[in-house]
């Protein structure tokens, strides 16, 4: 015969096994968590499986992602157009064929991140790191890299019409036959950059360092070189292909002067 104590005492294991049972099934509710890097405090807690659709859920609940720790994430193709992901940790992350335009990365780490086909169209992308970064054939027309470190960085085919690149360290990075058409590269570090077949037409250029720069075969007409041949130098090697490239040379007066080099 159970006594009344017996019962008491296995209706309480009942309920510690209902309360874990329920404990485990809302750890598999919650999801991912989103954190900041430098804190690791939760900044978006998602019912999602995978960081796309979580990222994709706190943008859409207007969630600031900025400080967010998504280092190594993929992200591959998700739709992250104006977010806020400022100062957010993107390192080496897989963000290929991703929709950024107008998204804020300012200051972000996009270090050796896949960004191949994304598109970043109006993106602003001040002080980011993007050293090593796969940007060949990305959209980044309009978009804002003044001070952008982009050391190594592959930008082969990439469209950059109009950007923003002033005092942008582009040094060693991959530019051949990326579209810089109006592009603003002034003060830029450009040295040991791979530029040839790039079209640089009408791109602002002056006080650029364009030392040991592979100019073959580049479109500079209508391009402003204002204190840009400073930084080359008769002697440099690659002064030639710069001269053959050129076709006009805007001055500070805003006049064009046909160029003829020599055969």
């Amino acid at each position: 015969m159970i006594t009344k104590k017996q019962v008491l005492e296995n209706l309480e294991e009942c309920k510690k096994y209902i309360q874990e049972a329920e404990n485990i099934k809302e750890e598999k509710v919650l999801g991912i968590a989103i954190k900041n890097r430098f804190t690791g405090d939760i900044i978006f807690q998602s019912t999602k499986t995978t960081y796309k659709e979580a990222v994709e859920e706190a943008i859409k609940s207007e969630a600031n992602l900025s400080g967010a720790d998504l280092s190594g994430a993929n992200l591959s193709g998700a739709n992250l157009s104006g977010a806020n992901l400022s100062g957010a940790d993107l390192s080496e992350a897989y963000l290929s064929k991703a929709y950024l335009s107008g998204a804020n990365l300012s200051g972000a780490d996009l270090s050796w991140a896949d960004l191949s086909g994304a598109d970043l169209s109006g993106a602003y992308l001040s002080k980011a790191d993007l050293s090593g970064a796969d940007l060949s054939e990305a959209d980044l027309s309009g978009a804002y890299l003044s001070k952008a470190y982009l050391s190594k960085a592959y930008l082969s085919k990439a469209y950059l019409s109009e950007a923003n690149l002033s005092g942008a360290d582009l040094s060693e990075a991959n530019l051949s036959k990326a579209y810089l058409s109006e592009a603003n590269l002034s003060g830029a570090d450009l040295s040991e950059a791979d530029l040839s077949k790039a079209n640089l037409s009408g791109a602002d250029l002056s006080g650029a360092d364009l030392s040991k720069a592979d100019l073959s075969e580049a479109n500079l007409s209508k391009a402003k070189l204002d204190g840009c041949l400073f930084y080359m130098g008769n002697g440099n090697r690659n002064f030639e292909a710069l001269c053959k490239a050129i076709k006009t040379i805007r001055h500070n007066d805003g006049s064009f002067e046909e160029i003829t080099s020599s055969k």
